[in-house]
């Protein structure tokens, strides 16, 4: 396949890593509605929008029926624990293998975009000094449905202007994969991800890319 003109990265589990920050937000609403959550719970929303992972949660509550207001309220509680967190982050939580490698892909002239479903993406670039990096951003202010839609990859191969064929996404969750198969890209998955078996190309790790960008 190949003939690839552009990059189109996932954020967490991929560029950096913040799980543990989400599932301590998480958590937290968990508690406080008395419901049992734990890290495997935690993994089924990697990728997945803040309200759909509420509704994820939620499949345990026991409690009053929850309206659509308190729900939101629930999630926007959520988000600013998460950003609390998250302004501990500092350009040393990425690893310097994915700045070099981002430098080189950018050198051999790829076109490079952020395609993640969290509304907090450019946050999480500016505290980790990553913003330049890409020449594009798809993100959660900029999509009506999450993953395994394909909506946030396409808007990202359209931010750049390339054919969606030409485009290579990069993910480290089933949800993805599927999103960027969906939407008619090639994909390269990394961590669980290459468990699904169903994307084009597997990476060991971060670097494994320059063979594939070649």
């Amino acid at each position: 396949m190949k003939n690839l003109e552009a990059v189109i990265f996932d954020l967490d589990g991929v560029i950096v890593f913040t799980d543990k920050f989400h599932f301590q937000a998480w958590k937290k609403i968990a508690d406080k509605l008395e419901i049992y959550f734990d890290e495997e719970i935690n993994n089924r929303l990697r990728g997945v929008s803040r309200m759909d992972s509420l509704e994820i949660i939620l499949e345990e509550y026991e409690g009053e029926p929850l309206s659509r207001e308190r729900k939101e309220e629930l999630a926007e509680e959520k988000n600013e624990a998460y950003r609390e967190l998250l302004k501990t982050m500092t350009p040393a939580d990425v690893e310097d293998d994915v700045r070099e490698t981002l430098a080189e892909i950018r050198r051999r002239g790829y076109g490079i975009a952020l395609g993640s479903s969290s509304k907090n993406a450019r946050f999480i670039l500016e505290r980790v000094g990553l913003m330049d990096a890409f020449d594009k951003i798809s993100d959660g202010t900029n999509i009506t449905k999450s993953k395994p839609d394909p909506e946030v990859f396409q808007k990202a191969a359209r931010f750049l202007g390339k054919e969606p064929q030409k485009c290579l996404v990069v993910e480290d969750a089933d949800a993805g994969i599927t999103a960027g198969i969906a939407g008619g890209m090639q994909t390269a998955a990394i961590g669980d991800a290459v468990r699904s078996g169903k994307a084009t190309y597997t990476l060991n790790k971060f670097r494994d890319l320059l063979e594939i960008l070649v």
